[in-house]
């Protein structure tokens, strides 16, 4: 009985119970979902930045080298004066023009600049009176500029007079306006292509336009062609008074507030992610945005994130940027001038790289818009003040291996090897991938290992690979205490030997590196088969004026973006 009476009291206590622990279960719960509401999801806000905060507040890396300067830089120099062979022929071949030729550029700023300088190389080549190019102003930039709006058209024509014959429009013919043929010329189309394509056109026509002249010219030309490309893209092609005295108010700010500066050239635009087709972890919202935006070219193929990573296609996250120039020895208190359109995002991406690197600067931070008023509403313009900070920093850091990017490194080559940082996104992935399982002393010497052979340091890239404005090695000679260190040095090796294939495997990614054999980033134009070996094809085919069997829409669309 009292068995009974104690069982009954628990079970009434028990029951009095049940509503205490419900409501603090109840209470618990909703704490947690409203913290959970608080809290960013890993596929939303923390996508850009997951890095452990030790590697925020780490100092540079220690690195043997001087930061601001490549190695062996002063015994490399800019060479590109004709010979005077070169020069007797064209005197003689001037005085007998073929025709008059027309270029009609296309894409931004540092695409048309391509054009431009491989219209003169195809000028000469055909014997041609060169009529002054004309500039894209319909493509995705839509900037209305004309050429003597961004370059100075007096200094371009009278600075390459004994090269090639250049005027400013084209002549009447009989008194009325004439209509040029118009046709297209296959990629990288080499000295032979010219001449068999086009000068029976010229006999029968006079004038030809020539369009969409971009990357139109073989990359492998006899030495004196290569030579005249320099000429014209490092002496011929300055932009007008006006860019250049506000380009150089940009610089003369940076050198005020630092000795030195790094520039970079981020893009993380929305448009070039999407083009791309990489992920970065932002779960449907990102998928969904960029996703939007990439259906506007109906041409491109599915993506594979994963292997587009993997391949090193995909830009670096700002914040990805930011820990490789730290791991490179680059310390918080270095100013960066970002040169960029609207980053993914914004101040949210670029959150953990302006913590990484608090002096942080833009052309919109150092000007103020008066000053930038008369840029506005010309992205080709804008792009010419970018290009100029770029070119006269201290570092140059290029996110992809775009237009302007090939463009700066074969210049900055050109004009005393000035380090250019290209990041080895193909090797930097997986060590990305591994950060969190690692110290900071770990991940900056796995950087430093890397990044041998992107640094922009001479005889890097060896000659003949990639694109000749990116690699100008006809116009880079060596001086003679160069050329005898090379010869002490003895041939240099390009293979891996037996006794070194039980090296670990940083140590033969080193190697591969330095070779940079291996590693060209998959996005860089390469050369066609042989220069698409058209001696076997038909000589010349005046009924299709857009021939052009090796472009698809998809190059044209990457390159017209990477600019």
């Amino acid at each position: 009985m009292a068995f009974h009476r104690r069982r009954h009291h628990n079970h009434h206590r028990f029951r009095f119970l049940i509503p205490v622990i419900s409501s603090v279960s109840g209470a618990l719960l909703l704490l947690f979902a409203f913290l959970s509401f608080l809290a960013p999801t890993p596929n939303d806000n923390d996508h850009l930045h997951r890095y452990p905060q030790r590697f925020a507040s780490a100092s540079g890396g220690i690195s043997d080298r001087d930061i601001w300067s490549s190695k062996s830089s002063q015994f490399y120099y800019g060479c590109s004066n004709a010979s005077d062979n070169f020069l007797k022929t064209e005197a003689e071949a001037m005085m007998h023009p073929t025709g008059y030729l027309l270029i009609a550029t296309s894409g931004g700023l540092n695409q048309q600049r391509t054009g431009i300088t491989d219209g003169v190389v195809a000028a000469r080549i055909l014997n041609a009176t060169l009529v002054v190019p004309t500039l894209d102003q319909k493509s995705f930039w839509k900037d209305a500029s004309n050429f003597s709006e961004i370059f100075d058209v007096d200094w371009f024509i009278s600075n390459l007079s004994k090269d090639v014959k250049i005027i400013k429009a084209l002549p009447l013919r009989e008194g009325k306006p004439w209509t040029p043929y118009t046709m297209r010329v296959p990629r990288k189309c080499n000295e032979r292509c010219y001449q068999t394509r086009l000068l029976r056109v010229f006999v029968k026509r006079g004038a030809v336009r020539l369009t969409k002249f971009d990357y139109r010219l073989s990359n492998r030309l006899d030495p004196e062609l290569q030579k005249l490309r320099c000429r014209v893209n490092y002496h011929a092609l300055r932009f007008t008074n006006h860019i250049t005295e506000m380009g150089k108010k940009l610089v003369q700010r940076m050198r005020t507030m630092s000795r030195h500066y790094i520039a970079l050239h981020l893009r993380f635009e929305p448009d070039m992610l999407a083009f791309s087709g990489c992920y970065y972890g932002g779960g449907e919202k990102e998928r969904t945005e960029l996703g939007k935006i990439r259906r506007r070219w109906k041409t491109l193929h599915k993506s594979n994130p994963d292997k587009g990573r993997r391949q090193g296609r995909c830009p670096l996250t700002p914040e990805e940027v930011g820990l490789m120039l730290r791991a490179l020895g680059y310390d918080k208190d270095v100013h960066i001038y970002v040169a960029s359109g609207e980053v993914y995002r914004g101040e949210e991406t670029l959150a953990p790289l302006k913590a990484l690197f608090p002096n942080f600067h833009s052309k919109e931070t150092i000007a103020s818009k008066e000053e930038l008023q008369p840029f506005f509403g010309f992205s080709s313009r804008m792009a010419a003040l970018d290009f100029t900070v770029c070119d006269e920093s201290d570092v140059f850091v290029t996110n992809n291996n775009g237009n302007m990017a090939k463009m700066l490194a074969g210049r900055r080559r050109y004009f005393g090897h000035k380090p250019t940082i290209r990041p080895n996104a193909k090797k930097l992935y997986r060590l990305f991938l591994n950060r969190e399982n690692m110290t900071w002393e770990e991940f900056a010497s796995g950087v430093r290992t890397r990044q041998k052979g992107f640094m922009g340091a001479p005889m890097e890239v060896r000659p003949g690979r990639g694109v000749f404005h990116e690699n100008p090695y006809p116009c880079i000679c060596q001086s003679t205490e160069a050329k005898a260190k090379m010869e002490d040095k003895g041939p240099r090796k390009l293979g891996i030997g037996k006794n070194s294939a039980k090296k670990k495997e940083d140590t033969s990614e080193n190697v591969d590196d330095q070779s940079n054999e291996n590693n060209e980033i998959e996005w860089s134009d390469r050369e066609d088969e042989d220069d698409l070996n058209l001696q076997g094809q038909n000589q010349l085919n005046e009924t299709s004026v857009d021939y052009d069997p090796s472009v698809n829409e998809e190059r044209e669309l990457e390159e017209m973006l990477s600019d």
